[in-house]
């Protein structure tokens, strides 16, 4: 009788396994990267991968969804307690813990954008990117509206909308960064003028 897995051991099982996967997305791509290559990385068996992750797009789809719940929870979070400040949770979304554009991109963002390219044909998959779409809308506009309604941002155009210029500024750079050289798409450059546009937008002192 084979001894039992506690829930925690499988649970950090499958997240080192995540973590291995997300390295080999990244050094591969979407398409180039093999199960084969994760179960290498990961140093675990066919059957033990596949105990997780019925196919590589379940797999990347698991790492998508890990990242995002963990920064709607953290969202969430953030807005349940006091905030002295929207706008720096704003920046806190969008750039990370410096809270500043710089020339770095999620090393994510390009994969991203293959892994949904490449299955936009693909009931599941864009059914998918739709959910996770509203996610990312829902997630900025939910500190957009907190930050209208303490009095800090202006009420002058609809979070919503603002939301959504976010994202689409996001993924435009995901797509640029795809596709071209950093030094032609010039993100720090770009993410700055796109910080000021938010200002006048919100009317942020």
């Amino acid at each position: 009788m084979s001894p039992k897995v506690s829930k925690e051991h499988l649970k950090q099982r499958r997240a080192k396994i995540l973590e291995a996967a997300t390295q080999v997305f990244i050094e591969h791509g979407y398409e180039r990267t093999t199960m084969k290559d994760v179960m290498d990385a990961a140093n675990v068996s066919r059957g033990g991968l596949y105990q997780y992750f019925s196919n590589k797009e379940d797999l990347y789809e698991a790492i998508l969804k890990e990242n995002l719940s963990r920064k709607v929870h953290e969202t969430k979070e953030l807005l349940d307690e006091k905030n002295d400040s929207y706008w720096d949770l704003l920046l806190l979304r969008m750039f990370g813990e410096n809270r500043e554009p710089d020339d770095k991109m999620d090393p994510l963002a390009p994969i991203n954008l293959e892994f949904f390219i490449t299955g936009k044909n693909d009931k599941r998959r864009r059914e998918y990117g739709t959910e996770r779409y509203r996610y990312g809308v829902n997630l900025f506009a939910d500190i957009i509206r907190a930050g209208q309604e303490s009095g800090e941002f202006s009420k002058k155009y609809d979070g919503d909308i603002i939301a959504r210029s976010i994202v689409t500024f996001i993924d435009g750079l995901a797509l640029g960064h795809a596709i071209l050289p950093m030094e032609d798409l010039m993100v720090k450059e770009q993410s700055i003028l796109f910080v000021e546009t938010l200002k006048i937008i919100l009317e942020v002192k």
